[in-house]
């Protein structure tokens, strides 16, 4: 398969924080930013495989920064490494400055997915070639994360968690 660049599966979706969206101290609910950075990081899923996808696992969530009522939110999601049917995807979630326009980091996120046919089997994906500085350290970082995933899941033994080792010896 001919790999493919991390900005192919860019996608960004930009919404304004809504009354019903948000808690009684008017910031926006962690699950309705959960459920945006689900959507945006499953269209650069099906961006980067052009299969259907579904989501494996959300191994990482940081809420940094409260995001208050009337914000504008912008959620940034592409694939930072592929595997043999999953792909991890990097998600960002920015702020707009009412005022000034200047965006600040809030929240970030890390979500697997995998490819599936119409049956729901996997299929293979095409790797991934980073191109920017960010991108080849997300793309180096996933296997260290996908390696602690299955080491904590009992899938591999730790001899076999060859990037971990690596940090440590």
């Amino acid at each position: 398969m001919t790999p493919k660049h991390p900005s192919e599966s860019l996608t960004i979706l930009t919404d304004l924080v809504l009354p019903s969206e948000t808690n009684p101290l008017n910031n926006l609910f962690g699950g309705e930013l959960l459920a945006r950075m689900d959507r945006a990081a499953s269209i650069a899923a099906r961006r980067h495989s052009r299969r259907i996808v579904v989501t494996a696992s959300v191994n990482h969530v940081a809420f940094n920064r409260a995001i208050s009522l009337g914000s504008v939110v912008t959620v940034e999601a592409k694939v930072s490494r592929s595997f043999k049917s999953s792909m991890e995807v990097f998600i960002d979630v920015w702020v707009e400055d009412r005022e000034s326009g200047n965006r600040t980091k809030a929240n970030e996120a890390i979500y697997t997915f995998v490819a599936v046919d119409d049956t729901g089997r996997p299929v293979e994906v095409p790797p991934i070639d980073p191109e920017t500085h960010l991108e080849k350290q997300r793309f180096e970082a996933a296997l260290r994360r996908k390696q602690l995933s299955l080491l904590l899941a009992g899938k591999i033994k730790p001899e076999e968690a060859t990037e971990l080792r690596a940090l440590f010896l």
